[in-house]
């Protein structure tokens, strides 16, 4: 089997837990399988190279940044090659020049073009060990470019796809993904199998587990992944497509996200175009709506709510200011959106009526309601959104996973 097995900041954030890494990779090894390993920097590297830049400049040129950022993810996967070369395996580090990652020129945020993976074959052959730096590639014009957030997860997902390896491995400070947070829940339990797409949805919902992405691009390319802790032996949690799933549970877990904010607009003209007028003008900022209701009146008014990050209300706020498009503007920070996600849904009935019969069981209002085919979202006062997490988690009996 070829395994491509990236680490995170936190697994590699020390010597000693670069050295961890190196036993747990050559175990891979061991047991028969050729090993691709992806890590980034050192935590609190990329923080510090930041802060070197800051002294010389307020707003450092990206393609320098780039350089610069870059350098944290190839010491550690030099440290790392270093480790397993002392051990007594063959192994090499690659930057992503030398993996043959290509990429296009927005530097600091550059998308994945294509992977030459002649390279890393032929080292492969030799019986390498191969540890790429994450996070990084190279634009056509030969200049250093990064990936942005979640890029090294991103680079492990596009190499195992151009490889055409048999599983991708995340290693991170977690185990896995669970059917709900377990602060909130204590009883939650680890998810065995997820499709991509619930996934996906427990990424936009606020899990930290995996970017968005690194799933998308498993998606595309049909990769396996696991994602799984560096500190211990558990077994992770495999995301795969849906027929690799035998028995597809009705909900798969309960999400919550309490980075939310609401807008109401009161008494909007009901006319064409308003509601036009408005998104546009927060598409053009930049500010991400999420739920979006609206109710007409029978008055030539109509009231116009959505939901936006928490952290992006003030700037929705100065928008809706300046379009005056409302005689009542309200806004409300203090929500959480409670979201129940699960891709047996699709084909079975009742799931909503128990969703909404449990809120009500415990006297939790419902503010708005968004559903897909494999999500149902509500908003609700964000001091109720736990006490919703754990009654919902009950009443689907997630606890019995």
């Amino acid at each position: 089997m070829l395994i491509v097995q990236k680490f995170g900041g936190t697994s590699v954030g020390d010597l000693e837990r670069i050295a961890n890494v190196a036993k747990r990779v050559a175990k891979t090894k061991d047991e028969g399988n050729d090993v691709i390993v992806v890590v980034s920097a050192m935590s609190g590297e990329t923080n510090k190279l930041i802060g070197y830049a800051e002294h010389f400049s307020s707003s450092p040129a990206s393609k320098e940044m780039d350089m610069l950022l870059s350098s944290g993810e190839r010491v550690t996967s030099a440290l790392l090659s270093i480790a397993l070369q002392e051990m007594g395996y063959n192994a090499l580090s690659m930057s992503g020049r030398k993996a043959g990652i290509y990429t296009d020129a927005k530097h600091s945020s550059a998308r994945i073009s294509h992977i030459n993976t002649d390279n890393m074959k032929q080292r492969l052959k030799e019986g390498n060990i191969i540890v790429v730096a994450g996070f990084q590639g190279i634009t056509e014009d030969d200049n250093v470019s990064t990936l942005g957030r979640g890029g090294s997860d991103l680079s492990a997902v596009a190499i195992a796809g151009a490889m055409g390896a048999d599983l991708c491995e995340i290693y991170t400070d977690v185990d896995g993904v669970y059917t709900t947070d377990p602060r909130i829940v204590r009883n939650a339990k680890k998810i065995e199998k997820i499709s991509y797409d619930e996934m996906l949805e427990f990424a936009s919902l606020g899990a930290k587990v995996l970017q968005n992405r690194s799933v998308e691009m498993a998606k595309k390319l049909n990769v396996n992944l696991v994602t799984r802790s560096s500190f211990n032996e558990n077994e992770g949690t495999l995301i795969t497509k849906e027929e690799n799933i035998m028995e597809q549970p009705i909900v798969s877990g309960i999400a919550v996200d309490k980075n939310q904010a609401r807008v109401s607009l009161r008494n909007v003209k009901d006319e064409p175009g308003i509601a036009a007028k408005v998104f546009s003008k927060l598409a053009e900022n930049d500010i991400n709506v999420d739920m979006i209701i609206q109710n007409v009146g029978h008055d030539g008014t109509a009231n116009l709510g959505f939901t936006v990050p928490e952290n992006e209300l003030e700037s929705a706020k100065d928008i809706m200011d300046k379009l005056n498009a409302a005689e009542n503007l309200e806004f409300d920070s203090n929500i959480a959106k409670v979201s129940i996600v699960g891709v047996g849904m699709k084909n079975h009935s009742g799931v909503a009526g128990t969703a909404f019969t449990t809120m009500a069981d415990n006297n939790i209002n419902i503010e708005m309601i968004s559903t897909s085919e494999i999500k149902i979202s509500m908003i609700v006062d964000e001091k109720y959104s736990e006490l919703a997490v754990r009654a919902l988690h009950e009443a689907y009996e997630l606890d019995k996973a």
